[in-house]
Order: C-alpha cells, then sequence, then structure tokens
C-alpha cells in the first residue's frame, strides 16, 4: 500500500514543486516565487509526497527521483494559503493529474482550512476558473459560497473566475466541523495509508482501507 505524507514544504523540495506547479498550472510559479513564500511567514506551504515501491511507479520523472532505497517518493500535491489580516487566501491548490479524482484534493483542502483555524483567521477566500467544475464542487461541498466574479481574470485564456468565500473559522463549533471533514477526506480516500509531518494538526496516521487561483484536482 502507497503511503501518502501531508507534510510542510522546505527549500529542498522546491525545484520538484516547481515540476509540478509546471505540470498542473503551466508555470505559475517559479523557484523564486516560491523561496520568497517559504521565507514569508503569512503563508503555509503544503505539500503531499507519495512513497511506493518503483514497480508501482505510473510515471518517471528526473526531478521526483529519490535515493531512498527501495522506495521512490513523488511529491504529488501542493497548497499554498496566505495570512492576510482576518483571511486565508487559498492561492494554490493542485494534484498530479495522475492522481487526480481520488480525494487528495480534499485532503490538500482540509489541511489548508485547519491551518486558516489554527492561525485564528475568520474567513477563507479564493478565486476559481468559472468552467472548472471539479474545484467548485470541492469547495461548494467544504461550504463554500459564491460571491463574485472577476472578468478575464486568468491572463492566458481570457476566462473568468469566480470568487468564492467560507466564513465562521473562528468560530467554536467550527472544530466540529473539521472532524467532520476529518472523517469524509478519510471515507474519501481509497488505497493509501496517510500519515502527517510536521504539521501540528492532529495526526492521522490511520490506514485508509479501500471501502485550483490555481486549482488542479
Amino acid at each position: 500500500m502507497a503511503i501518502i505524507t501531508l507534510q510542510t514544504m522546505s527549500p529542498e523540495d522546491i525545484s520538484s514543486v516547481v515540476e509540478l506547479d509546471r505540470l498542473c498550472f503551466g508555470g505559475l510559479w517559479n523557484s523564486q516565487g516560491y523561496q520568497r513564500e517559504l521565507e514569508s511567514p503569512n503563508s503555509d506551504l503544503l505539500i503531499l509526497v507519495i512513497s511506493e515501491n518503483k514497480e508501482k511507479i505510473a510515471f518517471t520523472s528526473s526531478n521526483f527521483e529519490s535515493n531512498s532505497g527501495y522506495n521512490h517518493q513523488s511529491i504529488i500535491g501542493i497548497g499554498c494559503l496566505w495570512a492576510i489580516l482576518e483571511e486565508a487566501h487559498i492561492t494554490i491548490l493542485g494534484i498530479h493529474p495522475q492522481y487526480q479524482r481520488l480525494g487528495l484534493g480534499q485532503l490538500l483542502l482540509y489541511a489548508l482550512m485547519r491551518s486558516g483555524w489554527e492561525r485564528g483567521l475568520e474567513r477563507a477566500t479564493l478565486e476559481v476558473a468559472a468552467s472548472n467544475t471539479s474545484a467548485l464542487s470541492l469547495y461548494h461541498k467544504f461550504g463554500f459560497q459564491d460571491v463574485g466574479r472577476r472578468r478575464g481574470y486568468y491572463q492566458q485564456t481570457g476566462e473568468d473566475a469566480l470568487i468564492l468565500w467560507r466564513g465562521h473559522l473562528h468560530e467554536p463549533e467550527f472544530e466540529q466541523v473539521l472532524s467532520e471533514w476529518h472523517r469524509q477526506v478519510l471515507t474519501r480516500i481509497h488505497g493509501f495509508e496517510v500519515t502527517w509531518e510536521k504539521l501540528k494538526v492532529e495526526n492521522l496516521q490511520s490506514q485508509v482501507k479501500s471501502v485550483g487561483l490555481a486549482n488542479q484536482l
């Protein structure tokens, strides 16, 4: 069974994350951009790392290779949150195309929302392409509402962005909401063991049994 580890990004991850960024978003941020985010106290950068037997790898990439014995490790997800006053602004949420629609986008979004709650922020916002139905479905499931539209927001395509908003993160009952999302996320993910590393959030370390702003889920 492959292991998915959710952890904070480090400087050693930049080259792999930039490659994933190119794959998901066509090159939204470069190395300098990610370095600035790592140095900012107002940014939370999270990554998903998959560890599995090399014989089971579905894709190869020089920047994704690991020298760790018999295991192959790849960064397959990236999420970023900016803390601006009382607002958690989700700027990036992307999953490698070969690992989309497995619930990993939900895992990253849950972690970002929990990070915003731990910071004591009051609300979360983001922009998403109006045509990105899979991302919209995910955000609506997490209680985001459409509150506006930015015309021609995406320069490459000229497409509009929808502005989404989710409030009440700072209220006591939101911790119960997070617990329910936690349960839903683990139920959604199939065939992976999920662990947390270097995060303040609860330790999942539970085996999940089989039973994108920039958004690529």
